[in-house]
């Protein structure tokens, strides 16, 4: 069995609109209701919401049973904090402040499976590949994984190219 599809990454390779929100919340509660609006996506905010793993967790729980495609915004592309949210089971993670190519190439390697990148091989304890039910997820999850970077400054900007 493949690891499950991203609909907002195949949604966005078709072109296809997606309307969504941000859920800044820390608690499961709130957020399971935002679902209920239907939104295609609701982003998970860890960088400016008081979220951490276990709270992004809960809200990853309550959204896998919605039509809502969590978007999980990590506080800094921090290579261990890429690994424990897709750990978790986020398939598209949002990191701020990128400033550069290389930058944005070392996260493509954060969130990559080897041999093209450095997600560590520990899916047999990780939520994400339904701890060791999705047998394939290993030479699967790659293709499903949505990287999504913000270039939010002059820095950033000026290398844009």
């Amino acid at each position: 069995m493949p690891a499950r599809k991203n609909p907002f990454k195949a949604a966005l390779k078709a072109g296809k609109t997606q309307i969504g929100c941000w859920a800044g919340f820390a608690d499961a509660y709130p957020t399971e209701v935002l679902a209920t609006a239907e939104f295609d996506w609701l982003v998970i905010d860890g960088e400016h919401g008081p979220n951490d793993l276990r709270s992004i967790l809960a809200q990853l729980q309550v959204l896998e049973a919605s039509d809502s495609h969590a978007v999980v915004r990590v506080p800094i592309g921090e290579t261990y904090m890429l690994k424990q949210m897709l750990d978790a089971g986020a398939q598209t993670v949002l990191v701020p402040m990128v400033e550069s190519a290389d930058q944005a190439r070392q996260l493509v390697r954060d969130v990559t499976y080897p041999p093209h990148g450095d997600r560590g091989v520990g899916y047999a304890l990780s939520r994400a590949a339904r701890f060791s039910q999705i047998a394939d997820y290993g030479t699967t999850a790659d293709a499903q994984i949505c990287l999504l970077v913000q270039v939010e400054n002059r820095k950033g900007l000026a290398a844009l190219d």
